[in-house]
């Protein structure tokens, strides 16, 4: 019923910055919350920051005063903008949003999007 599509990853220096999008379409009433996740190689998929509807927002520790989290809810978008980028924040980031489905669906579904991948290079 929803899709949500990433893009802005790539390839960048340590020290650069990338901007990320995630879009939402499809049958969608409201959109509650939307998150951001990374998954290293190897490693586990860990909540990065999560954006709630009215402006509460949140940050993993490694990342606070670095990413910035941010959404259009006129556009089912939300963004994820990288600053002072390490290498150790080389993973496939993937959005995720708590989406309130219109007719003739109804009720609130979670949904992944594909991932993008971001490479840091020292």
């Amino acid at each position: 019923q929803v899709q949500l599509v990433e893009s802005g990853g790539g390839l960048v220096q340590a020290g650069g910055s990338l901007r990320l999008s995630c879009a939402a379409s499809g049958y969608i009433f409201s959109i509650d919350a939307m998150r951001w996740y990374r998954q290293p190689p190897g490693k586990q998929r860990d909540l990065v920051a999560v954006s709630i509807s009215g402006g509460t927002t949140h940050y993993a520790d490694s990342v606070k005063g670095r990413f910035t989290i941010s959404r259009d809810d006129a556009k089912n978008t939300v963004y994820l903008q990288m600053n002072s980028l390490k290498p150790e924040d080389t993973a496939v980031y993937y959005c995720n949003a708590d989406v309130r489905l219109k007719s003739p669906y109804w009720g609130t579904e979670n949904y992944w999007g594909q991932g993008t991948q971001v490479t840091v290079s020292s």
